[in-house]
Parts: C-alpha cells; sequence; structure tokens
C-alpha cells in the first residue's frame, strides 16, 4: 500500500495547494490513502467545519492533529462525525480519540496522534503513551501503524524512531512547519524528523513576518496573522508499505507554487 502524508495545512494558502495539486499528484504516484495534519487548517489556528470538509473534498482521507486542535470549539463535535483525530497522550476525559483504524487494501492500518512534551501543553508522557497503544494494537493484529508525532524537539521524534522503529511503519514529524532532510527508513520504518509545512512560505512559519518580527525585538506579542497573498509551497511525504507492515520506499514531494513538483527519495538505512 502506498500512503501520502501532508503536513501542517496552514490556512487558506495551504487549503489551496491542496486544491491544485492533490488529486494529481494521488494519480501520479498511485497513492491509496491520505493523512494530513489540520491543527492550522482554519486561518493559522484550530480546524472549522467548513474548512474540515473542504479538505476531506480535496481527497484526504483523514486528519490528525496536535496542540490547537482545541483552538476552534466547534471540532469537538466533529470527532464523532468526521475522520479526525487528536493527541492520543491528551487525558482520557478529553474529547476526540488518538488512533484511526480502517482496512486498506484487506489490511488494518492504524493512524496514531502524538504530541510532544517541550513546550506543548499539559498531557501524558508521550513516551509511555504510546508504548502501551502500540502494545495493543500489537497485540490486536494490526501491523501497519502510522504515527504522526507532533512535537517541538526534534530529540523527542528522533528518541521515538529508536524506541519503535521495529515496531512500527512510519514516524512522521510535524508542528515546527520547518521541513527537515533526513526522510530515512531504518529497519523497515519510515521517519522524518519534520515534514514542514503545506502554506505560505516568505513568512515566518506561514504567518506574516511583522508580529514575529515585533516579538523578538520588544518582547511584546500580536495576533499572528496569515497573508491572503503570498508565495506558497506543498509539502508531502509518501511512503510504501509491505504486507508485514514494513517501509520498503519513500520520497518526498515538494511544490513551489505552481512551479514542477521536486522529488527526494529516502535514505535507506
Amino acid at each position: 500500500m502506498k500512503i501520502a502524508f501532508i503536513g501542517d495545512i496552514v490556512g487558506k494558502p495551504g487549503r489551496l495547494m491542496i486544491k491544485r495539486h492533490l488529486k494529481r499528484l494521488q494519480q501520479e504516484h498511485f497513492i491509496d490513502f491520505t493523512i494530513a495534519n489540520y491543527e492550522n487548517a482554519s486561518h493559522g489556528f484550530g480546524l472549522t467545519q467548513k474548512n474540515c470538509e473542504e479538505l476531506l473534498g480535496y481527497g484526504i482521507d483523514m486528519m490528525s492533529g496536535g496542540n490547537h486542535s482545541f483552538d476552534k470549539k466547534e471540532i469537538l463535535g466533529l470527532f464523532e462525525t468526521h475522520p479526525l483525530i487528536r493527541p492520543v497522550n491528551y487525558p482520557e476525559a478529553t474529547p476526540g480519540n488518538g488512533v484511526f483504524a480502517t482496512m486498506l487494501l484487506g489490511k488494518e492500518l492504524a493512524v496514531v496522534n502524538l504530541m510532544g512534551h517541550y513546550t506543548m501543553p499539559m498531557a501524558d508522557n508521550p513516551f509511555t503513551r504510546i508504548k502501551e497503544v502500540v502494545e495493543r494494537l500489537k497485540k490486536e493484529g494490526v501491523k501497519h501503524i502510522v504515527i504522526d508525532m507532533h512535537a517541538e524537539a526534534s530529540s523527542e521524534k528522533q528518541a521515538l524512531l529508536h524506541m519503535l522503529k521495529k515496531e512500527v511503519s512510519a514516524i512522521l514529524g510535524t508542528h515546527t512547519h520547518v521541513g527537515t532532510d533526513d526522510l530515512q527508513i531504518i529497519e523497515g520504518c519510515c521517519y522524518v524528523t519534520d515534514v514542514g509545512l503545506t502554506g505560505c512560505r516568505d513568512g515566518v512559519i506561514g504567518m506574516e513576518s511583522s508580529v514575529p518580527i515585533k516579538r523578538f525585538l520588544t518582547g511584546l506579542g500580536g495576533h499572528f496573522d496569515i497573508p491572503d497573498k503570498c508565495s506558497a509551497l506543498f509539502q508531502m511525504i509518501v511512503f510504501e508499505l509491505d504486507d508485514e507492515g514494513r517501509c520498503v520506499d519513500a520520497e518526498k514531494i515538494r511544490i513551489y507554487d505552481e512551479k514542477p513538483k521536486i522529488v527526494t527519495q529516502a535514505w535507506i538505512g
């Protein structure tokens, strides 16, 4: 099976890049299932029902979140009606689920959303929680397990790789919005520290630059905003899993505005 993973979709510019490019890429790369991170999709903070249905209509099959999952309160009702998950290490009483399960090409596929500790909201220990979740999935016979690791610290993501590389199919980092160049396949596990944003590329992590600059110069905050017009970037990981849930091939696709796609192959260890 071939799975596509899109990192943080940031605002309208990110949604438009999905609209312009996703369905064509799904056909060109024979993609069977598409996952995306929704937490910045509605003007940079959270997800509305309108934007949720818009993105699903563009060909995304399900979406995971992060520390901004609950910024738009209407998402509370969407967890019961739409293919959305939030970090699995939020407390059990938190609305929504942290694991999405489906049948794909006759195989069970589980997508898990996990949130790191450093600079993130209060949540359970991500490492002990994900260990419990993966052990449960394996006992249930699930071999195809994909993790969206939403974390600030690259060390947390790399530690997760070495802890779970023999147990899960893929660990895809999100949250920083800055794509890293370490796409690799290690012992059958697809890994990248951060997929990078899909959205504006000529500001600061997808946002208009004046407020971040003011904050760094003066210590005074402000409301982060997304420009109506900007130079945009689309970023997506495509990886292939065998019948045992091991990754056998992976590549990163980047598109700058309307220019031809750039495809980078994963390093295989």
